[in-house]
């Protein structure tokens, strides 16, 4: 019996756990984010219940095409609670991503958040890496209609094979998502990562570091 109550205890524990390590659901119908409180919380402050209106639940603008001139050639359209106040604690965003031919969303990871992606337009070549040890390189090229997920904290891409634009939409399990972009990360830090830590952990020579750190 005693062995019983604690696997049980265990069990409530582990699952207790995993409840905390993501977003925690609504108390209440809904918190609009107040983007003009000075309240500093985990999150956004709600907006008083008596004010929110339907503006406050929409978006508008994600069947623009993305301006996609720039090195990368894609273009990234968040829609965040800092963009629709309506989805602050929802644990929900989305966001449009247009390529332009063998435009490239570089390798980055969402530390808060998996991502479900679907191809509206295109032809693309996703990607995704495992943790260490064994940092598999899991990848697939993708058509229009097609799905794939990106596991939370995974550093991932997508890169457009086609000759002509290509889009997706994305959905992502946080308000807030986050975004480490891994070259501006590691090369672009402010203030810099020693050039000699990069030069050991890339095992490279410090000039081609130096190159590296004045593109970013």
């Amino acid at each position: 019996m005693s062995s019983k109550l604690v696997l049980l205890s265990v069990l409530a524990l582990t699952f207790s756990y995993l409840a905390l390590a993501y977003e925690p659901s609504s108390l209440q119908d809904f918190c609009v984010a107040d983007p003009n409180s000075s309240v500093k919380v985990n999150g956004v402050t709600c907006k008083n219940p008596m004010q929110v209106q339907a503006e406050d639940f929409f978006f508008s603008g994600l069947h623009l095409r993305g301006n996609t001139s720039n090195q990368l050639g894609s273009k990234v359209t968040p829609v965040f609670a800092a963009q629709l106040p309506g989805l602050n604690t929802l644990g929900i965003s989305m966001v449009r991503i247009d390529y332009a031919p063998w435009g490239l969303n570089a390798p980055h990871t969402h530390p808060r958040a998996t991502e479900i992606l679907t191809v509206l337009e295109g032809t693309l070549q996703v990607g995704f890496v495992t943790s260490n040890p064994d940092n598999r390189f899991i990848t697939k090229v993708l058509q229009k209609g097609d799905v794939f997920v990106f596991p939370v904290g995974l550093v991932h891409f997508q890169r457009n094979v086609g000759n002509g634009y290509a889009v997706v939409i994305a959905a992502l399990s946080s308000q807030n998502p986050g975004a480490i972009t891994i070259g501006n990360a590691v090369f672009g830090a402010n203030p810099a990562i020693p050039a000699d830590i990069l030069a050991k952990a890339f095992q490279v020579d410090k000039s081609v570091v130096d190159q590296l750190q004045a593109k970013f």
